[in-house]
């Protein structure tokens, strides 16, 4: 198989990695999260400029004809950076509109692309753990009641994209900020994530889709959204990873640099290995969304959750490790690498979870051979 880029995704890295190099230093990372919201909406605006907001949708859907592979080399550069801004969240949403194929979705779409609102989407509930097929609000004709849980860029969303039960089973409902019985509790996460508890009481919505039709756009937007999540943490594992390396060529003990000590270097080994294991099952994955059998994608995108669960908080924890107690302090951006893959390893499910999504989908899948 060739892994390769073509020029234009290439052209698409390198724009965002020359971004946050000259844009997003370490002491604008640090005022970004001391900030209200948590991010900075003139970067924002700059993501929409430079055709980031669209790159990973298809001209069809309103979008530059991307697909998952752009959204992924955007959040593996940001990823690198620590950068807070929601782009994750905003392939979720636009993927979901993109899903429901209908003129609404497509106006709607058109004011993402331009950064001229933010719409967050709002899937999950405390109960369910990250599982966003777990649903309990309850919607009685266009009122939703219920409480959605970790809702991501909440602070500056113009409307929210709602999963909701009613009498066809799941909806999905667009409902606006504004809206009468809509309120939040906003609060940061570990890792300076801002997000929100969207509590509502009978508030007004419009119904985008319901049934199968809207359980296809949720599990589709979310398997983009993993795509994109496992690259933030691919480009974090791979900055703590290198860091970690130039770190230990000049910090000496004994008269000489640590990093000729053997156990460390089997150390950076171990922490190589993650890294690389993490970067083939985003490729797998990759190479499983452009396929048309949903249960291969669900099962890829599930393994490669898994990897970067598992092998982000063993690169963070060995980075943290290999720096000896200045590792942990706020100072060093190595304690925010950690706290960031730890927080994605926990983000839409933990292990468990897709542990359990990938054996569902490898069951399901239709046997080869007799």
């Amino acid at each position: 198989m060739d892994f390769t880029y073509t020029s234009e995704q290439d052209a698409l890295r390198d724009s965002v990695r020359r971004f946050v190099e000259r844009e997003y230093d370490w002491e604008e990372r640090f005022r970004i999260i001391r900030s209200d919201c948590g991010f900075a909406p003139h970067h924002w605006a700059m993501f929409a400029e430079l055709g980031w907001l669209g790159a990973g949708l298809s001209e069809e859907a309103g979008g530059f004809g991307g697909g998952a592979i752009e959204n992924a080399l955007i959040a593996e550069e940001l990823g690198r950076a620590l950068v807070t801004e929601p782009f994750v969240p905003h392939v979720i949403a636009t993927q979901l509109l993109a899903a429901l194929d209908s003129e609404a979705a497509a106006d709607l779409i058109a004011s993402l692309i331009v950064g001229e609102t933010i719409i967050a989407p709002a899937l999950q509930e405390a109960a369910g753990r990250g599982d966003w097929r777990h649903v309990e609000t309850v919607a009685d004709a266009d009122r939703l009641t219920g409480v959605k849980t970790l809702v991501e860029g909440a602070a500056r969303a113009g409307s929210f994209l709602v999963s909701a039960r009613n009498g066809d089973g799941v909806g999905l409902y667009l409902v606006a900020a504004s809206a009468k019985g809509v309120s939040r509790t906003d609060y940061r996460t570990l890792d300076n994530r801002r997000v929100a508890d969207l509590i509502l009481d009978g508030a007004e919505a419009v119904l985008l889709a319901s049934g199968a039709p809207a359980l296809t756009a949720i599990d589709h937007a979310m398997d983009h959204g993993l795509i994109a999540l496992c690259g933030e943490a691919l480009g974090a594992m791979d900055a703590a990873l290198w860091a970690t390396r130039d770190y230990l060529r000049v910090r000496k003990q004994f008269g000489t640099a640590i990093s000729n000590f053997q156990a460390l270097q089997h150390r950076m080994a171990d922490m190589l290995i993650e890294v690389e294991m993490t970067r083939s099952l985003l490729y797998a994955a990759l190479g499983a969304m452009a396929g048309d059998d949903a249960q291969a994608r669900t099962a890829a995108v599930a393994a490669a959750k898994v990897q970067l669960s598992t092998g982000g908080l063993q690169v963070g924890a060995q980075a943290i490790q290999l720096h000896g107690g200045i590792g942990v302090t706020e100072e060093l951006n190595i304690s925010h690498f950690y706290r960031k893959l730890y927080g994605i390893s926990r983000q839409f499910g933990d292990v468990d979870l897709h542990l359990a999504r990938f054996a569902q989908a490898r069951d399901q899948a239709p046997r080869r051979g007799g």
